[in-house]
């Protein structure tokens, strides 16, 4: 705390010791210990956690409106996108939140420091027994039954109550969202063909997906973006590094391939799928809380060398930055909501950001997917358009497991995100029965889907109900090629399947936009969501095909929005036309 407030705190310690602190209030609970995991008992007391405490936000129904106004085509507002000041303004906690905070720490001889600019989260590091204290709560040893991690977490704590209109939540405590979920399946691997360059619809398409087949099939330009402060990022997590030798490596090298006969190795991924393209053509790296990328082949990652690969190999010409998170020994969330604020501050972020993972929504406490949705509110008022794969488990979330009633994923579930599903085929595109989409449990739906989505609702009628909330955020919101997609891993050919490969793909058709927009002196799309339902014209319409999961054949297509493809998979003509923009 700053020699200010530690004052204040003092100043105002009498008042909260003798004054009416006698009671304290549940925040948060859980009712039993989640799915797929295990209790092993009280914590160590002398155990170390890093607490994070999430202070209440002076204005963000304001910072709501702020952003609709920048994001809507029809206000007068539109496009003039927010500073890093003005976002802080609208998030940043009041004197009275600091200080009856500052006092509540100061009395249980507790530091903290601010996480964020603003200073709406605080991070605290503290024992497990001191912990114990401060929220009136034993935390126990949970191990992840999947993975055999353990968390230390606990399922209910309290505080005082003359901090409930002062604290949003701490964490982590209640949320036991453990490892993250890249939403990406890597298929076998090509055998003995060669990959097709020409950007026509060949009869290869149909069988695997490469730069030339979306090139053809969303009518996507071959020529090279000319704004480089245009830029596009790619989220990196979980100790998963994007390998630049299978991106541009020299075409004389003999790459390692993986003891398959007759096995088709790419000579690098650039030379083989975008010939076009400088082979050196690169991106570059950026660090958040010490994040790494370490270049040893064998540690090469399905999930980052798509996403750059397809972002490099797409977004022709539009520089990209490969994002590498250092990773949270105590709860991946934390890394989410860091290169968030990291963003959120910077004075030009780049205007595309696209993320490949996430967690099935009721693994996060209510309080903690708002807090983290409102940062991504944040950011989309900054001008940046982020981009969410919907998942790979059909209506069953992250992963096709049993359930009876239909599993909303997140971030695809915040209102404040782009989310994108998947499709397969060319002739008919079609949807892949494991793209996840469905209705948040958390958010209400918004005004800009619900016209598409109440229209949806009445064409099924009573299909699945009781199985979803049909009057909350529904998702996903567009969709694109997600199976049996070509890249390069370690050396040698393989095939990308999942909601992974259809982010970055939808992320490249954005960036390319922004470009055009760029040249002629307009601000960037940012966030997209007000703009897309707004001209569904700009989609190719996906009518076939459904997402199973949950022991039900889950949601079926239908012409217009659904929660599968959501509005269709991106004509970039189309765009430019309601753009105004030149071909």
């Amino acid at each position: 705390m700053s020699q200010f407030l530690h004052l204040l705190a003092i100043l105002l310690t009498p008042f909260i010791i003798h004054g009416v602190v006698s009671s304290s209030i549940i925040f948060e609970s859980l009712n039993s210990i989640p799915t797929g995991y295990t209790d092993n008992g009280p914590a160590p007391v002398d155990s170390v956690l890093s607490l994070r405490v999430a202070l209440v936000q002076n204005n963000v129904a304001g910072l709501h409106d702020a952003l609709y106004a920048v994001s809507d085509p029809s206000s007068n507002l539109y496009g003039q996108h927010l500073s890093s000041l003005e976002v802080e303004a609208f998030v940043a906690p009041t004197l009275d939140t600091v200080a009856a905070v500052a006092a509540w720490l100061l009395i249980n001889n507790v530091s903290a420091k601010p996480a964020t600019p603003s200073g709406d989260w605080l991070s605290l590091s503290i024992t497990v027994g001191a912990a114990n204290t401060l929220l009136a709560t034993i935390f126990h040893t949970y191990t992840q039954t999947s993975t055999g991690e353990t968390y230390i977490r606990t399922l209910n704590y309290s505080l005082p109550s003359e901090l409930q209109n002062h604290v949003e939540l701490v964490h982590p405590t209640v949320s036991f969202t453990g490892a993250t979920n890249p939403n990406g399946l890597i298929s076998p691997f090509i055998t003995s063909r060669s990959i097709p360059r020409s950007a026509t619809i060949r009869a290869e398409c149909a069988e695997y997906i490469t730069p030339a087949c979306l090139q053809a099939l969303y009518a996507i330009p071959t020529t090279l973006a000319t704004q480089p402060s245009n830029q596009i990022a790619v989220s990196g997590f979980d100790g998963r590094y994007a390998n630049l030798a299978d991106l541009h490596a020299s075409p004389s090298n003999t790459l390692h391939h993986r003891s398959k006969p007759n096995f088709n190795v790419y000579q690098l991924f650039l030379t083989t799928l975008r010939p076009d393209l400088n082979s050196s053509t690169t991106f570059t790296l950026q660090s958040v809380d010490g994040g790494i990328n370490p270049q040893n082949a064998s540690l090469a990652s399905g999930e980052a060398n798509f996403d750059t690969q397809y972002t490099v190999g797409l977004a022709s010409g539009v520089p990209t930055t490969f994002i590498a998170v250092g990773l949270n020994s105590t709860d991946i969330i934390m890394e989410f909501l860091d290169i968030i604020t990291y963003l959120v501050a910077m004075d030009q972020p780049p205007q595309v950001l696209t993320t490949s993972y996430g967690f099935n929504e009721f693994v996060l406490s209510p309080a903690l997917a708002t807090n983290l949705c409102n940062a991504y509110a944040q950011l989309g008022a900054r001008g940046v358009s982020i981009l969410f794969g919907s998942g790979d488990g059909g209506v069953a979330g992250l992963s096709n497991s049993t359930c009876t009633n239909f599993v909303p994923t997140f971030p695809s579930s915040c209102p404040f995100v782009t989310s994108v599903g998947a499709t397969t085929g060319t002739n008919p595109e079609a949807a892949t029965t494991y793209s996840s989409g469905g209705f948040s449990n958390i958010f209400t739906m918004p005004s800009y889907q619900s016209a598409a989505v109440t229209k949806y609702l009445d064409t099924i009628g009573s299909l699945n109900t009781g199985k979803f909330n049909a009057t909350s955020r529904a998702f996903p919101d567009i969709s694109a090629q997600g199976t049996n997609v070509g890249f390069a891993i370690d050396g040698a050919a393989s095939l990308f399947s999942g909601t992974s490969c259809s982010t970055p793909i939808f992320s490249s058709v954005i960036a390319l936009l922004n470009d055009r927009l760029r040249a002629v002196d307009r601000p960037p799309l940012g966030f997209l969501n007000p703009f897309l339902y707004a001209n569904p014209s700009v989609f190719n319409d996906i009518t076939h095909g459904s997402n199973l999961g949950c022991g039900s054949t889950g949601f079926p297509v239908e012409v217009g929005w659904d929660p599968v493809t959501g509005l269709g998979t991106p004509n970039f003509t189309a765009f430019l036309n309601v753009l105004g923009l030149s071909a």
